[in-house]
């Protein structure tokens, strides 16, 4: 296998859902209105230069592994990271997220955080050995502005 990266484009949306719903936890973290093709499309206009896919060279219609990662200006958020469950282990995830933060790097961004669910140790682990470490002193809160979001645990 010859893992290649490429940005992300509004046409691979298929292929990035279809990926998503190959694993129970990406599954977990979608909601019908940002993951949808519109709310992607409208991800991707404002942060077209820090979302990558990755493919293999020998199948390069098939998405392996997907970052979608933006920023306010300030700080940058990974708000998806997946990695087809046939494919891990292979470096592929690292890959993605070391494009990810050097694109970051380059638009000015110094700071970058991911949620991942508590209950998801294998990813949890990947991130503590990416070097982001895990913040107790802070709470998350969430408020849906539409019916259509799911509010959250």
């Amino acid at each position: 296998m010859s893992i290649q990266l490429r940005p992300v484009t509004a046409a691979d949306y298929d292929g990035i859902f279809a990926l998503w719903n190959s694993t129970e936890q990406s599954r977990r973290a979608m909601n019908p209105v940002d993951d949808s093709r519109e709310g992607i499309e409208k991800y991707l206009k404002r942060n077209p230069s820090t979302c990558f896919l990755a493919y293999d060279t020998g199948d390069p219609d098939r998405v392996i592994g997907v970052i979608l990662t933006g920023h306010d200006g300030r700080r940058a958020i990974v708000h998806h990271l997946c990695v087809h469950p046939d494919c891990r282990r292979r470096g592929i995830a690292r890959l993605l997220v070391r494009q990810a933060e050097d694109a970051l790097r380059q638009e000015g961004i110094s700071k970058v955080f991911g949620l991942v669910f508590k209950d998801n140790g294998p990813a949890n682990a990947f991130w503590e050995e990416q070097g982001y470490s895990l913040r107790t002193n802070l709470n998350y809160r969430n408020k849906s502005l539409n019916d259509q979001v799911p509010k959250g645990e």
